[in-house]
Protein backbone atom coordinates (compact mmCIF):
# COMPACT_ATOMS: atom_id res chain seq x y z
CA UNK A 1 0.00 0.00 0.00
CA UNK A 2 2.91 2.40 0.93
CA UNK A 3 4.55 1.98 -2.41
CA UNK A 4 1.12 2.65 -4.59
CA UNK A 5 1.03 5.85 -2.57
CA UNK A 6 4.47 6.63 -3.10
CA UNK A 7 4.14 5.83 -7.01
CA UNK A 8 0.34 8.17 -7.29
CA UNK A 9 2.71 11.12 -5.29
CA UNK A 10 5.14 10.81 -8.07
CA UNK A 11 2.58 10.84 -10.83
CA UNK A 12 2.77 14.72 -13.08
CA UNK A 13 -0.55 15.81 -14.55
CA UNK A 14 -0.25 17.53 -18.02
CA UNK A 15 -0.90 21.01 -17.89
CA UNK A 16 -0.53 23.43 -20.31
CA UNK A 17 2.61 25.30 -20.48
CA UNK A 18 2.26 29.17 -19.03
CA UNK A 19 2.39 31.44 -22.49
CA UNK A 20 4.35 34.51 -22.14
CA UNK A 21 1.21 37.05 -21.85
CA UNK A 22 0.96 39.98 -24.61
CA UNK A 23 1.29 43.14 -22.44
CA UNK A 24 0.48 46.87 -22.78
CA UNK A 25 3.71 47.68 -23.83
CA UNK A 26 4.07 45.85 -26.26
CA UNK A 27 1.56 47.04 -28.20
CA UNK A 28 3.05 49.88 -29.97
CA UNK A 29 5.96 46.92 -31.83
CA UNK A 30 4.01 43.83 -31.35
CA UNK A 31 2.11 42.54 -34.70
CA UNK A 32 -0.84 40.64 -34.50
CA UNK A 33 -1.40 38.35 -37.30
CA UNK A 34 -4.75 36.81 -38.31
CA UNK A 35 -6.03 33.94 -40.88
CA UNK A 36 -8.33 31.08 -41.43
CA UNK A 37 -11.24 33.18 -42.70
CA UNK A 38 -12.07 34.42 -46.22
CA UNK A 39 -9.83 37.26 -47.23
CA UNK A 40 -12.89 39.55 -47.15
CA UNK A 41 -13.06 38.99 -43.11
CA UNK A 42 -9.51 38.69 -42.74
CA UNK A 43 -9.04 42.02 -43.98
CA UNK A 44 -11.96 43.65 -42.31
CA UNK A 45 -10.17 42.43 -39.27
CA UNK A 46 -7.36 44.15 -39.44
CA UNK A 47 -8.89 47.20 -40.49
CA UNK A 48 -10.14 47.01 -36.75
CA UNK A 49 -7.23 45.70 -34.96
CA UNK A 50 -5.67 48.92 -36.98
CA UNK A 51 -8.25 51.07 -36.11
CA UNK A 52 -7.92 50.48 -32.09
CA UNK A 53 -3.81 51.06 -32.09
CA UNK A 54 -2.59 47.55 -33.09
CA UNK A 55 -0.09 46.62 -35.93
CA UNK A 56 -1.84 43.69 -37.52
CA UNK A 57 -0.93 41.37 -41.15
CA UNK A 58 -2.44 38.64 -42.93
CA UNK A 59 -1.38 35.15 -43.12
CA UNK A 60 -0.79 34.21 -47.11
CA UNK A 61 -3.56 32.37 -48.24
CA UNK A 62 -3.22 28.59 -47.52
CA UNK A 63 -1.87 26.77 -49.90
CA UNK A 64 0.08 22.51 -50.70
CA UNK A 65 3.00 24.17 -49.49
CA UNK A 66 1.56 25.17 -46.25
CA UNK A 67 0.00 21.82 -46.04
CA UNK A 68 3.56 19.49 -46.06
CA UNK A 69 4.69 21.91 -43.52
CA UNK A 70 2.25 21.61 -40.97
CA UNK A 71 2.30 18.15 -41.54
CA UNK A 72 6.24 17.93 -41.38
CA UNK A 73 6.26 19.65 -37.97
CA UNK A 74 2.65 19.05 -36.60
CA UNK A 75 1.04 15.74 -34.82
CA UNK A 76 -0.16 13.14 -36.70
CA UNK A 77 -3.75 12.88 -37.28
CA UNK A 78 -4.83 15.96 -37.31
CA UNK A 79 -7.43 17.88 -39.27
CA UNK A 80 -6.52 19.83 -42.30
CA UNK A 81 -7.32 22.70 -41.10
CA UNK A 82 -4.52 22.52 -38.35
CA UNK A 83 -2.12 21.25 -40.83
CA UNK A 84 -3.07 24.20 -43.45
CA UNK A 85 -3.31 26.85 -41.12
CA UNK A 86 0.10 25.86 -38.74
CA UNK A 87 1.96 25.79 -42.18
CA UNK A 88 1.29 29.04 -43.26
CA UNK A 89 2.04 30.32 -40.18
CA UNK A 90 5.59 28.62 -40.54
CA UNK A 91 5.66 30.13 -44.02
CA UNK A 92 5.23 33.57 -43.13
CA UNK A 93 7.53 33.35 -40.03
CA UNK A 94 10.38 32.01 -42.61
CA UNK A 95 9.78 34.92 -44.96
CA UNK A 96 10.49 37.50 -42.20
CA UNK A 97 13.54 34.97 -41.37
CA UNK A 98 15.11 35.16 -45.17
CA UNK A 99 14.52 38.90 -45.09
CA UNK A 100 17.32 39.36 -42.00
CA UNK A 101 14.71 39.20 -38.92
CA UNK A 102 16.42 37.16 -36.15
CA UNK A 103 13.98 34.15 -34.63
CA UNK A 104 14.25 35.62 -31.46
CA UNK A 105 12.82 38.90 -32.77
CA UNK A 106 10.01 37.42 -34.93
CA UNK A 107 8.92 35.74 -31.41
CA UNK A 108 9.43 39.05 -29.36
CA UNK A 109 7.62 41.16 -32.11
CA UNK A 110 5.01 38.78 -33.34
CA UNK A 111 1.92 36.82 -32.56
CA UNK A 112 -1.04 34.42 -33.40
CA UNK A 113 -4.87 35.56 -33.18
CA UNK A 114 -7.48 32.87 -33.64
CA UNK A 115 -10.51 31.25 -32.29
CA UNK A 116 -10.51 28.75 -30.08
CA UNK A 117 -13.34 26.87 -28.47
CA UNK A 118 -13.74 23.52 -26.40
CA UNK A 119 -16.61 20.19 -26.76
CA UNK A 120 -16.52 17.07 -28.57
CA UNK A 121 -14.03 18.28 -32.05
CA UNK A 122 -10.29 18.31 -32.48
CA UNK A 123 -11.03 22.22 -33.31
CA UNK A 124 -10.32 22.69 -29.10
CA UNK A 125 -6.84 21.53 -29.76
CA UNK A 126 -6.08 23.45 -32.67
CA UNK A 127 -4.02 26.46 -30.83
CA UNK A 128 -1.74 23.85 -28.67
CA UNK A 129 -1.08 22.09 -31.96
CA UNK A 130 -0.27 25.15 -33.35
CA UNK A 131 2.42 25.68 -30.66
CA UNK A 132 3.66 22.51 -31.15
CA UNK A 133 4.27 22.82 -35.05
CA UNK A 134 5.98 26.05 -33.89
CA UNK A 135 7.89 24.99 -31.44
CA UNK A 136 9.00 22.02 -33.67
CA UNK A 137 9.80 24.43 -36.49
CA UNK A 138 12.39 26.23 -34.25
CA UNK A 139 10.31 29.08 -32.99
CA UNK A 140 9.65 28.48 -29.61
CA UNK A 141 7.30 30.21 -27.51
CA UNK A 142 5.70 32.17 -30.22
CA UNK A 143 2.49 33.35 -28.63
CA UNK A 144 -0.78 32.18 -29.91
CA UNK A 145 -3.86 34.13 -28.24
CA UNK A 146 -7.14 32.78 -28.56
CA UNK A 147 -10.49 34.20 -28.94
CA UNK A 148 -13.11 32.00 -26.92
CA UNK A 149 -16.35 31.81 -29.52
CA UNK A 150 -18.49 30.69 -26.69
CA UNK A 151 -17.44 33.53 -24.46
CA UNK A 152 -18.33 36.31 -27.26
CA UNK A 153 -17.03 39.81 -26.81
CA UNK A 154 -16.40 39.39 -22.74
CA UNK A 155 -13.20 37.80 -22.89
CA UNK A 156 -10.96 35.87 -20.18
CA UNK A 157 -7.58 37.02 -20.28
CA UNK A 158 -4.38 37.15 -19.00
CA UNK A 159 -2.93 39.48 -21.68
CA UNK A 160 -3.79 43.09 -21.23
CA UNK A 161 -1.78 43.87 -24.29
CA UNK A 162 -5.75 42.63 -26.10
CA UNK A 163 -8.05 44.82 -24.93
CA UNK A 164 -11.40 43.33 -25.91
CA UNK A 165 -13.21 47.28 -25.52
CA UNK A 166 -17.26 47.81 -26.68
CA UNK A 167 -15.78 49.42 -29.88
CA UNK A 168 -13.16 46.40 -30.49
CA UNK A 169 -16.33 44.48 -29.77
CA UNK A 170 -18.69 46.00 -32.36
CA UNK A 171 -15.89 46.82 -34.56
CA UNK A 172 -15.53 42.69 -35.35
CA UNK A 173 -19.18 42.81 -35.07
CA UNK A 174 -19.91 44.65 -38.31
CA UNK A 175 -16.78 42.42 -39.95
CA UNK A 176 -19.07 39.80 -39.69
CA UNK A 177 -21.93 41.54 -41.14
CA UNK A 178 -19.80 42.84 -43.87
CA UNK A 179 -18.06 40.24 -44.77
CA UNK A 180 -20.73 37.62 -45.07
CA UNK A 181 -22.58 40.19 -46.97
CA UNK A 182 -19.86 41.24 -49.41
CA UNK A 183 -19.09 37.26 -50.26
CA UNK A 184 -22.68 36.60 -51.04
CA UNK A 185 -22.94 39.64 -53.63
CA UNK A 186 -19.92 38.60 -55.20
CA UNK A 187 -20.74 34.85 -55.70
CA UNK A 188 -24.40 36.35 -56.84
CA UNK A 189 -22.99 38.65 -59.37
CA UNK A 190 -20.10 37.31 -60.57
CA UNK A 191 -21.41 34.64 -62.50
CA UNK A 192 -23.82 36.62 -64.94
CA UNK A 193 -21.20 40.02 -65.08
CA UNK A 194 -21.19 41.67 -68.63
CA UNK A 195 -17.48 42.79 -68.17
CA UNK A 196 -15.33 40.05 -66.69
CA UNK A 197 -13.19 40.92 -63.55
CA UNK A 198 -15.77 44.11 -62.90
CA UNK A 199 -17.64 42.30 -59.91
CA UNK A 200 -14.12 41.91 -58.39
CA UNK A 201 -12.82 45.60 -59.14
CA UNK A 202 -15.80 47.08 -57.50
CA UNK A 203 -15.65 44.78 -54.83
CA UNK A 204 -11.98 45.88 -54.09
CA UNK A 205 -13.20 49.69 -53.66
CA UNK A 206 -15.84 48.67 -51.63
CA UNK A 207 -13.30 46.66 -49.50
CA UNK A 208 -10.92 49.56 -49.40
CA UNK A 209 -13.58 52.23 -47.94
CA UNK A 210 -15.11 50.03 -45.72
CA UNK A 211 -11.49 49.48 -44.57
CA UNK A 212 -10.96 53.28 -44.03
CA UNK A 213 -14.22 53.53 -42.03
CA UNK A 214 -13.25 50.62 -39.36
CA UNK A 215 -10.02 52.27 -39.10
CA UNK A 216 -11.23 55.59 -38.79
CA UNK A 217 -14.27 55.37 -37.29
CA UNK A 218 -14.72 55.98 -33.44
CA UNK A 219 -17.89 56.26 -31.84
CA UNK A 220 -18.46 59.09 -29.22
CA UNK A 221 -18.90 58.51 -25.90
CA UNK A 222 -22.28 58.45 -23.91
CA UNK A 223 -21.34 61.12 -21.58
CA UNK A 224 -20.09 63.50 -24.01
CA UNK A 225 -23.60 63.26 -25.38
CA UNK A 226 -26.12 63.32 -22.35
CA UNK A 227 -27.03 66.65 -20.26
CA UNK A 228 -24.73 67.29 -18.15
CA UNK A 229 -27.30 67.12 -14.69
CA UNK A 230 -27.24 63.40 -15.66
CA UNK A 231 -24.01 62.63 -15.60
CA UNK A 232 -23.85 62.05 -11.55
CA UNK A 233 -26.38 59.87 -12.11
CA UNK A 234 -24.48 57.75 -14.49
CA UNK A 235 -20.82 57.94 -12.54
CA UNK A 236 -23.04 56.39 -9.64
CA UNK A 237 -24.91 54.28 -11.28
CA UNK A 238 -21.88 51.86 -13.26
CA UNK A 239 -24.52 49.12 -14.45
CA UNK A 240 -26.90 51.44 -16.00
CA UNK A 241 -23.97 53.52 -17.62
CA UNK A 242 -22.09 50.68 -19.21
CA UNK A 243 -25.73 49.31 -20.25
CA UNK A 244 -26.43 52.79 -22.14
CA UNK A 245 -22.71 53.40 -23.42
CA UNK A 246 -23.29 49.73 -25.34
CA UNK A 247 -26.61 50.82 -26.48
CA UNK A 248 -25.96 54.04 -27.37
CA UNK A 249 -22.15 52.80 -29.15
CA UNK A 250 -23.98 49.93 -30.57
CA UNK A 251 -26.78 52.51 -32.53
CA UNK A 252 -23.72 54.95 -33.60
CA UNK A 253 -21.99 51.76 -34.88
CA UNK A 254 -24.40 50.51 -37.32
CA UNK A 255 -27.17 52.75 -37.94
CA UNK A 256 -25.06 56.43 -37.65
CA UNK A 257 -25.05 58.40 -40.62
CA UNK A 258 -21.45 57.68 -40.90
CA UNK A 259 -21.95 54.06 -41.45
CA UNK A 260 -24.93 54.21 -43.38
CA UNK A 261 -23.08 56.45 -45.90
CA UNK A 262 -20.38 54.02 -46.72
CA UNK A 263 -22.43 51.67 -47.58
CA UNK A 264 -24.78 53.68 -50.03
CA UNK A 265 -21.61 54.52 -51.88
CA UNK A 266 -21.11 50.78 -51.52
CA UNK A 267 -24.43 50.04 -53.39
CA UNK A 268 -24.50 52.53 -55.96
CA UNK A 269 -21.19 50.91 -56.83
CA UNK A 270 -21.91 47.67 -56.86
CA UNK A 271 -25.78 48.94 -59.14
CA UNK A 272 -23.31 49.79 -61.46
CA UNK A 273 -22.02 46.12 -62.30
CA UNK A 274 -24.01 45.52 -65.80
CA UNK A 275 -25.17 41.58 -65.27
CA UNK A 276 -26.52 39.11 -67.98
CA UNK A 277 -29.33 36.96 -66.04
CA UNK A 278 -30.50 35.08 -68.83
CA UNK A 279 -27.25 33.10 -68.72
CA UNK A 280 -28.03 28.95 -67.22
CA UNK A 281 -26.17 28.57 -64.33
CA UNK A 282 -26.80 25.86 -61.94
CA UNK A 283 -27.21 26.89 -58.21
CA UNK A 284 -24.55 25.11 -55.65
CA UNK A 285 -25.42 25.74 -51.95
CA UNK A 286 -22.06 25.17 -49.96
CA UNK A 287 -22.67 23.93 -46.97
CA UNK A 288 -20.25 21.51 -44.35
CA UNK A 289 -17.11 22.11 -42.00
CA UNK A 290 -16.98 25.54 -40.59
CA UNK A 291 -13.14 25.90 -41.90
CA UNK A 292 -13.30 23.86 -44.91
CA UNK A 293 -16.50 26.11 -46.05
CA UNK A 294 -15.12 29.18 -45.60
CA UNK A 295 -11.51 28.55 -46.91
CA UNK A 296 -10.47 29.92 -50.48
CA UNK A 297 -7.36 28.22 -50.68
CA UNK A 298 -5.91 24.88 -51.33
CA UNK A 299 -7.79 23.99 -48.30
CA UNK A 300 -10.86 23.36 -49.87
CA UNK A 301 -8.75 22.82 -53.33
CA UNK A 302 -10.38 26.10 -54.22
CA UNK A 303 -13.75 24.94 -54.74
CA UNK A 304 -15.60 28.32 -54.84
CA UNK A 305 -13.18 29.21 -58.29
CA UNK A 306 -13.30 25.24 -59.46
CA UNK A 307 -17.18 25.79 -59.95
CA UNK A 308 -17.58 29.08 -61.28
CA UNK A 309 -14.96 28.54 -63.84
CA UNK A 310 -17.60 25.12 -65.00
CA UNK A 311 -20.08 27.16 -64.90
CA UNK A 312 -21.58 26.85 -61.51
CA UNK A 313 -23.37 30.32 -59.62
CA UNK A 314 -21.82 28.97 -55.98
CA UNK A 315 -23.88 30.48 -53.07
CA UNK A 316 -21.32 30.08 -50.05
CA UNK A 317 -22.65 29.93 -46.06
CA UNK A 318 -22.88 32.87 -43.88
CA UNK A 319 -20.34 32.81 -41.02
CA UNK A 320 -23.70 34.35 -39.52
CA UNK A 321 -25.21 31.06 -39.50
CA UNK A 322 -22.84 29.43 -37.10
CA UNK A 323 -23.33 32.46 -34.87
CA UNK A 324 -26.73 32.12 -34.97
CA UNK A 325 -26.76 28.41 -34.21
CA UNK A 326 -24.62 28.75 -31.38
CA UNK A 327 -26.85 31.04 -29.91
CA UNK A 328 -30.12 29.01 -30.84
CA UNK A 329 -28.07 25.74 -29.17
CA UNK A 330 -27.51 27.58 -26.32
CA UNK A 331 -31.45 28.58 -25.87
CA UNK A 332 -32.15 24.71 -26.63
CA UNK A 333 -30.22 23.23 -24.01
CA UNK A 334 -31.30 24.98 -21.27
CA UNK A 335 -34.95 22.72 -21.73
CA UNK A 336 -33.59 19.75 -20.37
CA UNK A 337 -32.33 22.09 -17.13
CA UNK A 338 -35.44 23.64 -16.85
CA UNK A 339 -36.54 23.91 -12.86
CA UNK A 340 -32.65 23.00 -11.60
CA UNK A 341 -30.40 24.77 -10.06
CA UNK A 342 -27.20 25.64 -11.31
CA UNK A 343 -25.63 22.52 -9.72
CA UNK A 344 -28.06 20.82 -11.79
CA UNK A 345 -30.04 19.42 -8.93
CA UNK A 346 -33.73 19.71 -8.75
CA UNK A 347 -35.56 21.53 -5.40
CA UNK A 348 -37.75 19.24 -3.17
CA UNK A 349 -41.34 19.53 -4.50
CA UNK A 350 -42.38 21.70 -1.01
CA UNK A 351 -39.59 24.16 -1.49
CA UNK A 352 -41.70 26.64 -3.45
CA UNK A 353 -38.94 29.49 -2.97
CA UNK A 354 -36.44 27.42 -4.75
CA UNK A 355 -38.50 26.85 -7.34
CA UNK A 356 -39.56 29.47 -8.18
CA UNK A 357 -36.07 31.33 -8.50
CA UNK A 358 -34.81 28.28 -10.51
CA UNK A 359 -37.82 29.09 -12.84
CA UNK A 360 -36.91 33.04 -12.45
CA UNK A 361 -33.40 32.52 -13.83
CA UNK A 362 -34.10 30.18 -16.16
CA UNK A 363 -36.67 32.57 -18.17
CA UNK A 364 -34.27 35.59 -17.48
CA UNK A 365 -31.46 33.50 -19.09
CA UNK A 366 -33.61 32.01 -21.82
CA UNK A 367 -34.90 35.79 -22.96
CA UNK A 368 -31.51 37.51 -23.03
CA UNK A 369 -30.61 34.78 -25.58
CA UNK A 370 -33.76 34.67 -27.49
CA UNK A 371 -32.74 38.67 -27.36
CA UNK A 372 -29.91 38.56 -28.55
CA UNK A 373 -30.66 35.89 -31.46
CA UNK A 374 -33.12 38.39 -33.07
CA UNK A 375 -30.91 41.70 -32.57
CA UNK A 376 -28.00 39.35 -34.36
CA UNK A 377 -30.40 38.34 -37.45
CA UNK A 378 -32.23 42.14 -37.21
CA UNK A 379 -28.53 43.96 -37.65
CA UNK A 380 -27.33 41.88 -39.97
CA UNK A 381 -30.55 42.33 -42.35
CA UNK A 382 -30.40 45.46 -42.03
CA UNK A 383 -26.82 45.42 -43.75
CA UNK A 384 -28.38 43.25 -46.42
CA UNK A 385 -30.94 46.56 -46.94
CA UNK A 386 -28.72 48.64 -46.86
CA UNK A 387 -26.41 47.20 -49.46
CA UNK A 388 -29.57 46.83 -51.73
CA UNK A 389 -31.72 43.91 -50.24
CA UNK A 390 -30.21 41.52 -52.64
CA UNK A 391 -28.08 39.41 -50.34
CA UNK A 392 -29.62 36.15 -48.76
CA UNK A 393 -30.65 37.12 -45.32
CA UNK A 394 -30.26 34.00 -42.65
CA UNK A 395 -32.53 30.87 -42.14
CA UNK A 396 -34.21 30.08 -38.78
CA UNK A 397 -32.58 28.02 -36.56
CA UNK A 398 -35.63 26.61 -35.68
CA UNK A 399 -36.75 25.79 -38.91
CA UNK A 400 -33.25 23.93 -39.67
CA UNK A 401 -33.36 22.02 -36.17
CA UNK A 402 -36.83 21.12 -37.03
CA UNK A 403 -36.23 20.01 -40.33
CA UNK A 404 -33.12 17.85 -39.09
CA UNK A 405 -34.47 16.38 -36.18
CA UNK A 406 -36.47 13.11 -37.45
CA UNK A 407 -32.62 12.49 -38.43
CA UNK A 408 -30.48 14.76 -36.37
CA UNK A 409 -31.25 15.25 -32.32
CA UNK A 410 -31.09 18.55 -32.11
CA UNK A 411 -29.34 18.99 -28.73
CA UNK A 412 -26.38 16.31 -30.16
CA UNK A 413 -23.12 18.44 -29.83
CA UNK A 414 -19.82 18.86 -32.27
CA UNK A 415 -18.67 20.17 -35.86
CA UNK A 416 -21.60 22.57 -36.63
CA UNK A 417 -24.52 19.87 -34.98
CA UNK A 418 -27.76 19.44 -36.88
CA UNK A 419 -26.70 22.43 -39.32
CA UNK A 420 -25.56 20.48 -41.93
CA UNK A 421 -28.83 18.20 -42.15
CA UNK A 422 -31.23 21.47 -41.94
CA UNK A 423 -29.51 23.02 -44.29
CA UNK A 424 -29.08 20.21 -46.72
CA UNK A 425 -33.18 19.29 -46.44
CA UNK A 426 -34.52 23.08 -46.27
CA UNK A 427 -32.60 24.75 -49.18
CA UNK A 428 -33.25 21.29 -51.25
CA UNK A 429 -37.62 21.16 -49.91
CA UNK A 430 -37.18 24.80 -50.86
CA UNK A 431 -35.92 24.18 -54.25
CA UNK A 432 -33.30 26.92 -53.69
CA UNK A 433 -30.60 25.44 -55.49
CA UNK A 434 -30.02 22.77 -58.09
CA UNK A 435 -27.07 21.07 -55.80
CA UNK A 436 -26.06 20.51 -52.33
CA UNK A 437 -22.35 19.89 -51.52
CA UNK A 438 -20.52 19.62 -48.52
CA UNK A 439 -16.95 20.52 -47.43
CA UNK A 440 -15.18 18.85 -44.90
CA UNK A 441 -11.86 18.11 -43.68
CA UNK A 442 -10.81 14.37 -44.01
CA UNK A 443 -11.39 12.62 -40.57
CA UNK A 444 -13.96 15.14 -39.25
CA UNK A 445 -15.53 13.22 -36.85
CA UNK A 446 -19.00 15.23 -36.67
CA UNK A 447 -19.21 15.70 -39.95
CA UNK A 448 -18.77 12.08 -40.88
CA UNK A 449 -21.40 11.17 -38.56
CA UNK A 450 -23.67 13.90 -40.46
CA UNK A 451 -22.10 12.13 -43.39
CA UNK A 452 -23.82 8.89 -42.47
CA UNK A 453 -27.39 10.65 -41.87
CA UNK A 454 -27.17 12.66 -45.07
CA UNK A 455 -27.90 8.78 -46.57
CA UNK A 456 -31.16 8.61 -45.04
CA UNK A 457 -31.82 12.13 -46.11
CA UNK A 458 -31.21 11.53 -49.55
CA UNK A 459 -33.51 8.00 -49.08
CA UNK A 460 -36.05 10.23 -49.14
CA UNK A 461 -35.44 12.43 -51.19
CA UNK A 462 -35.38 10.88 -54.61
CA UNK A 463 -33.88 14.05 -56.48
CA UNK A 464 -31.84 15.57 -54.35
CA UNK A 465 -28.43 16.00 -55.61
CA UNK A 466 -26.13 15.98 -52.58
CA UNK A 467 -22.18 15.43 -52.73
CA UNK A 468 -19.74 15.44 -49.55
CA UNK A 469 -16.18 15.61 -50.50
CA UNK A 470 -13.43 15.36 -47.46
CA UNK A 471 -10.82 17.27 -48.33
CA UNK A 472 -6.89 17.45 -47.61
CA UNK A 473 -3.62 17.98 -49.03
CA UNK A 474 -3.73 15.61 -51.50
CA UNK A 475 -6.56 14.56 -53.68
CA UNK A 476 -8.00 17.61 -55.57
CA UNK A 477 -7.74 15.72 -59.15
CA UNK A 478 -10.02 13.26 -57.62
CA UNK A 479 -12.76 15.75 -56.17
CA UNK A 480 -13.20 17.89 -59.11
CA UNK A 481 -13.98 14.92 -61.19
CA UNK A 482 -16.39 14.02 -58.34
CA UNK A 483 -17.52 17.46 -58.27
CA UNK A 484 -17.93 17.93 -62.49
CA UNK A 485 -20.06 14.47 -62.69
CA UNK A 486 -22.44 15.91 -59.90
CA UNK A 487 -22.05 19.06 -61.17
CA UNK A 488 -23.25 17.59 -64.50
CA UNK A 489 -26.54 16.63 -62.78
CA UNK A 490 -27.23 19.95 -61.60
CA UNK A 491 -26.97 21.51 -64.95
CA UNK A 492 -29.58 19.21 -66.27
CA UNK A 493 -31.99 19.98 -63.80
CA UNK A 494 -31.05 23.92 -64.01
CA UNK A 495 -31.40 23.74 -68.08
CA UNK A 496 -34.49 21.61 -68.10
CA UNK A 497 -36.20 24.12 -65.65
CA UNK A 498 -35.13 26.95 -67.48
CA UNK A 499 -36.64 25.41 -70.97
CA UNK A 500 -39.89 25.35 -68.79
CA UNK A 501 -39.77 28.34 -67.73
CA UNK A 502 -39.20 30.04 -70.93
CA UNK A 503 -42.00 28.12 -72.99
CA UNK A 504 -44.28 28.64 -70.36
CA UNK A 505 -43.96 32.45 -71.23
CA UNK A 506 -44.65 32.10 -74.86
CA UNK A 507 -41.33 33.82 -76.15
CA UNK A 508 -37.94 33.20 -77.88
CA UNK A 509 -34.78 33.95 -75.93
CA UNK A 510 -33.96 36.28 -78.70
CA UNK A 511 -37.07 38.41 -77.82
CA UNK A 512 -36.68 38.22 -73.83
CA UNK A 513 -32.96 39.73 -74.46
CA UNK A 514 -34.29 42.69 -76.90
CA UNK A 515 -36.93 43.27 -74.14
CA UNK A 516 -34.16 43.63 -71.47
CA UNK A 517 -31.90 45.78 -73.74
CA UNK A 518 -34.77 47.94 -74.06
CA UNK A 519 -34.39 48.19 -70.53
CA UNK A 520 -31.79 48.85 -68.81
CA UNK A 521 -33.07 48.73 -65.17
CA UNK A 522 -32.93 44.89 -65.49
CA UNK A 523 -29.21 44.43 -66.27
CA UNK A 524 -28.77 46.49 -62.46
CA UNK A 525 -27.46 43.32 -59.69
CA UNK A 526 -29.80 45.86 -57.15
CA UNK A 527 -33.29 44.86 -59.79
CA UNK A 528 -35.39 42.84 -57.28
CA UNK A 529 -36.20 39.57 -59.93
CA UNK A 530 -39.50 38.00 -57.75
CA UNK A 531 -38.90 34.33 -57.45
CA UNK A 532 -41.27 31.47 -58.46
CA UNK A 533 -42.07 29.20 -55.87
CA UNK A 534 -40.19 25.78 -57.13
CA UNK A 535 -38.09 27.40 -59.42
CA UNK A 536 -34.66 27.41 -58.07
CA UNK A 537 -32.55 29.04 -61.15
CA UNK A 538 -31.95 33.14 -61.81
CA UNK A 539 -32.37 32.78 -65.51
CA UNK A 540 -35.52 30.38 -64.67
CA UNK A 541 -37.17 33.40 -62.30
CA UNK A 542 -36.00 35.99 -64.42
CA UNK A 543 -37.23 35.03 -67.72
CA UNK A 544 -40.56 34.09 -66.30
CA UNK A 545 -40.47 37.98 -64.83
CA UNK A 546 -39.64 39.48 -68.38
CA UNK A 547 -42.25 37.28 -69.41
CA UNK A 548 -45.05 38.90 -67.36
CA UNK A 549 -43.53 42.42 -68.17
CA UNK A 550 -44.12 41.63 -71.62
CA UNK A 551 -47.39 40.99 -71.34
CA UNK A 552 -47.95 43.77 -69.13
CA UNK A 553 -48.78 42.02 -66.59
Amino acid sequence: MDTMQANHSNIKHYHRPEERPFTEEERSRVTILVGGLTRKHEELIRAVFQGSGYSCELLPVPDQEAFHLGKEFGNNGQCSPAYFTSGALIQYLRNLESEGMSRKDIVDNYLYFTAGSCGPCRFGTYAAEYRLALQNAGFDGFRVLRFQQDEGIRQKTSAPGLKYTIDFGLGMLKVLFLGDVLNDLTHNIRPYEVIPGETDRVMGLCMQELCDHLRQYKAPDLVDRVPGWFVPTLEKRAFLRHLLSFLYKMNRHLRGKEFQEVLERCRKRIDGIAIDRTRQKPIVKIIGEFWAQTTEGGGNYRMFEFLEKEGAHVQPEAIGTWIAYLLAHARMQMAPRRGMNSECEEPAPWDLRQRFKNELAFQQKRALLIIGERLYTWLYHRVIRSLGGIAHTLVSQDTLAEMASPYYKPLARGGEGYLEVGKNIYYHSQKLCHMVLSLKPFGCLPSSQSDGIQSAVISQHKDMIYLPVETSGEGENNAHSRVQMALGEAKAKAKAEFQQALESTGKHLDQIRAFVAQHPELSRPMYRVPRRRGTAGVAANFVLHVGDLMAGR
